[in-house]
């Protein structure tokens, strides 16, 4: 039987989110004494065999690591995540940019709004959610040109927004810490 834990929200040790790492991951780092400090609450509990002493070794941890030394690539908050359509779907709130509805993400696409053909680029401030209706309306054609109008401004989320989108069971106390990063712009703090 495989035990459910949350995914670890791993930090650089100055505090800044880096990824979201797998509970035995996490062992591997307490376990090498790499975890420089951490926060949230317990997410995990792992028994292991007999040590020599005759008590069973044990790993606890905790929702948010901060893994020192040089193993953790620095990465800023702001450098720009890839772009793909789960993320972009959940940036958007599946939420079709032209006609406003709602959609399951099978009736979504991914809608350049300056299309390839003109010189449009696939990267987020280029691209909304749209439903597939829309998006054959709009075709190959500027949005001028199709008479649509975008909802919302696409825009670029920044680290701890795109670990916020990437990840679909994150614990109170991962998100309380992550939305401490998020702009006060983002359309991901108007949701909740």
């Amino acid at each position: 039987m495989s035990r459910q834990f949350p995914l670890i929200l791993t930090l650089d040790a100055h505090g800044v989110p880096h990824r979201w790492v797998t509970w035995q991951h996490a062992c591997f780092y307490y376990a090498k004494d790499r975890v420089a400090w951490g926060l949230g609450g317990e997410a995990f509990r792992v028994y292991g065999g007999t040590r020599r002493d005759g008590n069973r070794s044990m790993i606890s941890g905790n929702s948010i690591i901060a893994i020192a030394g040089k193993a953790m690539a620095a990465k800023k908050l702001n450098q720009i995540p890839p772009l793909s359509n789960h993320e972009l779907f959940r940036r958007d709130h599946n939420l079709c940019g032209y006609c406003g509805d709602e959609f399951p993400a099978p009736r979504l696409t991914r809608d350049h709004i300056v299309p390839f053909s003109r010189g449009g680029r696939d990267n987020w401030m280029n691209v909304v959610t749209s439903c597939r209706w829309c998006n054959q309306k709009k075709g190959n054609r500027t949005l001028e040109e199709a008479h649509l109008q975008l909802l919302y401004v696409p825009y670029v989320p920044n680290r701890a927004e795109y670990l916020i989108l990437t990840n679909r069971r994150i614990l109170a106390d991962q998100m309380e810490f992550l939305r401490q990063h998020v702009s006060l712009v983002s359309r991901m703090r108007e949701a909740s």
